[in-house]
């Protein structure tokens, strides 16, 4: 199974002085995407007013050029202990035991707008760029969408997506068996069902520290259902839209 992540817009600094190096990351058949859409943010980073409107940073945020003028010099760490905010907050990487990491390895991912899919353990420097950035020249949508479409096709066994709509957009999962969307919501004492903001982040972070942890084998949906269930967490069905993985909703 493969979980994927959104990422936050919040990053922790500092690493190792080691380097981004696009041929280690996972899905190496992203590498060239990587390196056109990392050169841009480089490019456009020389011109700091210019960043600044482009990624819709106020005054407060000019220390965000200077992440992206570095990426290609800058310390990396592995992607799940870069991001911070509510969901990498509730998931708590540094304290996940050497089991659970080498598991996140390979069975979780997280989507970045600047180096599209990358697996948790894959080493990236601090950046700042958005589903709904633009950078000169280039649409995200147009670099990622049929490129991480084909990636997310070509993986076998269950993925299950944690992402906000607006990542699904830059890569859609496919829609097989065995694809499904994660959406979290609150039911009220009526039994209506909304979505959620804030708390729709820490519960994909404690669903998937849960799942780091546990380490289930599961090779299909009901499997799925059934471990969140003993795990403590209400997963049910939701929505099966035509032309669209099947929805599970998570109840917070």
């Amino acid at each position: 199974m493969l979980l994927i992540l959104p990422p936050s817009e919040s990053k922790r600094d500092g690493g190792t002085v080691r380097p981004l190096d696009l041929a280690a990351l996972s899905f190496a058949e992203l590498a060239p995407a990587r390196a056109h859409v990392v050169d841009a943010a480089v490019a456009l980073a020389s011109d700091a007013e210019a960043t600044m409107r482009a990624l819709k940073l106020g005054p407060r945020q000019a220390a965000e050029v200077d992440r992206n003028r570095a990426l290609w010099s800058a310390p990396t760490m592995p992607a799940i202990d870069r991001y911070t905010g509510v969901l990498f907050d509730a998931l708590d990487a540094a304290s996940l035991d050497a089991r659970a990491r080498r598991f996140a390895a390979s069975h979780l991912a997280v989507h970045s707008a600047m180096f599209g899919l990358v697996g948790a353990l894959d080493r990236i420097p601090a950046y700042r760029l958005s589903h709904d950035s633009r950078l000169p020249g280039i649409r995200l949508k147009h670099v990622w969408s049929e490129r991480l479409g084909e990636v997310l096709a070509a993986r076998p066994g269950l993925i299950v997506d944690l992402r906000s709509e607006g990542y699904t957009e830059l890569g859609p999962a496919p829609v097989r068996s065995g694809s499904v969307y994660v959406r979290v919501v609150s039911v009220d004492d009526g039994g209506r069902r909304r979505a959620l903001n804030h708390f729709n982040k820490h519960a994909k972070g404690r669903f998937t520290r849960a799942y780091l942890e546990h380490r289930p084998r599961l090779r299909s949906v009901d499997g799925l259902l059934e471990w969140a269930r003993r795990a403590g967490f209400r997963l049910e069905l939701g929505s099966d839209r035509l032309g669209a993985p099947l929805e599970l909703e998570l109840v917070a």
